[in-house]
């Protein structure tokens, strides 16, 4: 059964940080990883992929410099560092896993990108 569990989402106040975990019941290392967030009534977005082949990260420009995405393949997890938190990255948190395609960076931060999805975690960031 292919499983992806997120943890580390929690209430924050502005400026603090959080560690994202996604632990995956498969091996990842053939494996693209993301993650993505969803605020109430607005879009799934892509916050940051890793890629399997080269391992060359991307982040979409609100978080540019702020969250660092990472990945174990030893113990079959992915990781969000989220510093200086703000009020605007309140959502739901999603990990993905997509196969290596010859996707462009663009493509890699969109949801047609991956083929399983992890349940999510909330992360609250307060004034």
């Amino acid at each position: 059964q292919v499983l992806l569990v997120e943890s580390g989402g929690a209430l924050v106040q502005t400026g603090e940080s959080l560690l994202l975990s996604c632990a995956a019941s498969f091996p990842l290392e053939f494996y693209n990883m993301a993650w993505f967030r969803q605020a109430p009534g607005k879009e799934r977005e892509g916050v940051s992929f890793i890629r399997t082949r080269d391992n060359r990260k991307d982040y979409a420009e609100a978080v540019e410099g702020r969250f660092t995405i990472s990945r174990d393949n030893t113990n079959n997890t992915v990781y969000l560092q989220m510093r200086d938190l703000k009020v605007e990255d309140t959502g739901v948190y999603f990990c993905a896993a997509g196969g290596d395609h010859s996707y462009g960076d663009s493509y890699l931060l969109t949801p047609p990108a991956y083929d399983f999805w992890g349940q999510g975690t909330q992360v609250t960031v307060s004034p």
